[in-house]
């Protein structure tokens, strides 16, 4: 297997290099052609935090325009994620998105640790998953960067980094106003203004409501789920100081209050007081698609309000341009879901994750041209107050499930046996049961950097870059007792209390102990500030680290529309600790990436790029839900292991005709653990889960009707194949086989979109369906209740969608 490797990466080097050399021979051919005007048009990117061609970047890049959101009608980036290969955006829950580049991600959701993906707007980082997926508001493009940037972006762009651009004022007045309908009464509205005050100064704002009601309906209730409410407004301020100097101030506001994800009921469940089948057996498990839905969780909602200021000052200093970059950031979040896919009490699980969060940062940046170098260095710091808690609730029922699965001592049950043979009117059954983890950090990093291109000579360039990082953290965790009001008026009656403990005994203290976050396994482990972990006492870890992040790349011009280059960068992403495990601590993440690549213009009409690559991540921290030996209570256990993983990443794109545009875009990846261990053994050899192919293909097509204006028709698919399964695959719900699905199968999206638009483009009206051959997946069975109560649940995809779109620019 492992000469098949080697064999696969030399022949895949030797792939990229072949087609190096067909280059000067295609672009002849090309060049013998009529010459006819540039159709694909240039795409300038900031990837190297310059503005360059992304032709001329010798990175691997995928740009996604304004227009391709428009033309895709997408909301935000979990809408667009699946036509970018190797990129994975999780947004069932807007406020907990995960992020993943090529097979790497972060599964922690606490603010102890950082993504490994980097979310940057307009050159601020977005820290945390609460800021990281926001509503789509007048965006100029977005760049997906592959493999790690951590010399030119930073901290915590260990696997690659999403950057995206806003459009900036302009000199000339522009108005816009978009309505878009849609089914399950879809109400997205969206306006733009542009007005130049005077030739210094002009102002933008944006504004966008996006609503929808549910496409799932509780069949108790009656209720919907997945409903949509959000809306985000964004305002700038651009001031041209003199001929030098140049000021942008922007505003922006993006507020969330809609419902939380679903849980999906997979099991059967019994007339009450009958239990579910415990362990539940997946040969018994429900069609999804056909179960009827029945959740209960108290104060169903996921909310967030964010507020974001930024404060840009460039000036020119003769030939070296200075650039201030100011960001202020708060925001809070409230997550609350349904975690048992029952509407039973004895049953009841739910969980509720708050965070409040407040970041600054500000970075100088100098760049130039100073003979063959084209330079640019910087410093930067980063400062970030983060709380969040997680919150449990439940059930004095659920937890004697629990007891009763667990040991067969259905404890609060006892109690009330013994209670009604003392004939005490008092029962422990039926009250309220909240367990809580707090935790609060205190983050900053400083950085300084340096990149620098030497043009060797006309057709070789050398770049060598280096960013030095140091960050230090404060972190603490608070678990109180549970809370219990009610179950605790019962207990604490003397003649109560009396009588269960002369029958329970010590049994009687279970009814007094913590099941979620039970610190009884960790008690003494010594803390920072003076304490050991124990249940009401706030533990503190204190820790800094720092990383030399270096890149160097050599790139090479073929012929004038041809480009061969090789590249190694290291990313990182920076140590911290794990909000659900007290008392621990990590350090820095490492991936050392190297890459061989291609990028060539066929003439005006073809542009094709391709690049082979190959990383080790070692240090890799992943949270996965597991049962401890001796137990049926599920904890989180947080683990290391040491990826690597290679493979190839391509992208086509043609305009055979004038109007006709296609593309494609695929990437194969190979991902496998070098080392872990787990529970179930050593996983050294096996597949991360990452599926090896991905790809995605498009045409669009423009019809000139003269005075008719003009007929746009669009046809874009999605692919992503089988998920590649583990020895801990099937316990963690990803790979699992039942009678009606499989979270693992390949998944197939399709969009079709047609629109017309008047000559002078001033209207323009639209009809779109988006998954139109109604394809729907599992998203994987969540088993957090299923090793306690007996109840797993799954998502689901979203089925087919359609909606008509008028706009109006002037």
């Amino acid at each position: 297997m492992i000469k098949t490797k080697k064999g696969l990466k030399t022949t895949l080097a030797a792939s990229v290099a072949l087609a190096a050399l067909a280059v000067p021979e295609l672009v002849a051919a090309q060049d013998a052609m009529a010459q006819q005007p540039t159709a694909l048009g240039e795409i300038i990117v900031t990837a190297q935090r310059r503005e360059q061609s992304l032709q001329e970047v010798p990175i691997t890049v995928n740009v996604v325009t304004g227009r391709m959101l428009e033309s895709m009608a997408a909301d935000d980036m979990g809408d667009i994620s699946a036509f970018v290969p190797g990129l994975s955006v999780s947004n069932t829950s807007p406020t907990q998105a995960r992020y993943s580049i090529r097979g790497v991600s972060t599964s922690d959701f606490g603010v102890g640790t950082d993504p490994a993906v980097g979310v940057y707007v307009d050159g601020v980082y977005a820290a945390r998953s609460g800021a990281a997926l926001l509503a789509f508001s007048d965006v100029s493009r977005i760049e997906v960067l592959k493999g790690p940037q951590g010399t030119l972006f930073g901290r915590n762009s260990a696997a690659g980094a999403v950057s995206i651009t806003t459009n900036k004022p302009g000199a000339e007045f522009e108005a816009r106003l978009g309505v878009r309908l849609g089914e399950y009464d879809k109400r997205r509205v969206e306006g733009l203004l542009n007005v130049p005050i005077n030739d210094n100064l002009a102002l933008r704002f944006n504004a966008l409501v996006n609503k929808r009601d549910g496409w799932m309906t509780d069949e108790a209730t009656g209720e919907d789920y997945d409903r949509e409410d959000n809306w985000a407004a964004r305002a700038a301020l651009r001031w041209d100081v003199d001929a030098n100097t140049q000021v942008n101030l922007s505003w922006s506001h993006d507020e969330i209050d809609q419902d939380a994800r679903p849980a999906i009921g997979i099991i059967a469940i019994p007339a009450a007081p009958g239990l579910p089948a415990f362990p539940p057996d997946p040969a018994d498990y429900l069609d999804p698609f056909k179960v009827g839905i029945r959740n209960d969780v108290i104060d169903n909602h996921e909310t967030r309000r964010l507020d974001e200021g930024v404060l840009t000052i460039t000036h020119a200093f003769g030939d070296i341009d200075f650039t201030s970059l100011t960001s202020a950031r708060t925001f809070k979040t409230e997550n609350r879901e349904d975690e048992d896919g029952t509407n039973r009490p004895d049953l009841y699980f739910d969980t509720n994750n708050v965070e409040k969060n407040t970041s600054w940062y500000q970075e100088f940046r100098l760049a130039g041209q100073t003979g063959a170098f084209n330079w640019i260095a910087g410093a930067s710091y980063y400062s970030e107050d983060a709380k969040q808690r997680s919150d449990t609730y439940a059930t004095t029922g659920t937890i004697n499930t629990i007891l009763n699965n667990a040991a067969g001592q259905p404890l609060f049950s006892l109690a009330d046996m013994i209670l009604g043979m003392a004939n005490i009117p008092a029962s422990t059954l039926g009250h309220s049961w909240q367990e809580n983890m707090i935790n609060e950090g205190e983050f900053t990093a400083s950085a300084l950097f340096a990149d620098v291109i030497w043009a060797a000579n006309d057709k070789l360039n050398l770049t060598f870059g280096l960013r030095y990082t140091r960050d230090e953290k404060s972190f603490k965790w608070l678990n109180g007792p549970r809370i219990a009001p009610e179950l605790d008026a019962v207990l604490n009656d003397p003649m109560t209390n009396f009588v269960l403990d002369t029958y329970m005994g010590p049994a009687l203290g279970y009814l007094y102990s913590d099941y979620v976050f039970d610190l009884s396994g960790l008690a003494g482990v010594p803390c920072d500030n003076g304490v050991t972990v124990q249940e009401g006492v706030t533990c503190e870890l204190s820790d800094s680290w720092s990383d030399l992040s270096p890149r160097f790349v050599a790139d090479y011009k073929l012929t004038d529309k041809a480009m061969i280059f090789f590249s190694y960068a290291k990313g990182y992403k920076a140590g911290g600790f794990n909000s659900v495990e007290v008392a621990s601590r990590f350090d820095n993440e490492d991936v050392q990436n190297f890459e061989i690549g291609l990028k060539s213009d066929l003439g005006s009409r073809t542009r094709f790029n391709i690049s082979a690559f190959q990383y080790d991540y070692d240090g890799k921290q992943s949270i996965r839900l597991t049962t401890p030996a001796g137990s049926n209570v599920p904890q989180y256990l947080v683990e290391t292991s040491d990826d690597t993983a290679w493979g190839l990443d391509m992208q086509l794109d043609m305009e055979p005709v004038d109007g006709l545009n296609l593309f494609v875009n695929a990437q194969y990846i190979d991902a496998t653990y070098k080392h872990k261990m787990t529970d179930d053994g050593p996983l050294d050899g096996q597949p991360t889960g990452e599926p090896l192919w991905s790809a995605s293909a498009g045409i669009s097509y423009r019809h000139h009707m003269a005075d008719m204006g003009s007929l746009d028709m669009q046809l874009v698919h999605a692919y992503r194949g089988e998920g590649r399964c583990n020895k801990t695959s099937v316990g963690q719900g990803s790979c699992l086989q039942t009678p009606w699905f499989d979270p693992s199968e390949a998944q197939n999206r399709t969009d079709v979109r047609i629109y017309w638009r008047t000559p002078d483009e001033r209207y323009q009206l639209g009809f779109y369906v988006n998954n139109v051959f109604d394809n729907q997946y599992v998203t994987g069975v969540n088993n957090i209740t299923a090793t306690t109560l007996g109840t797993p649940f799954v998502g689901i995809t979203e089925p087919r969608m359609w909606g008509v779109d008028l706009t109006f620019t002037y």
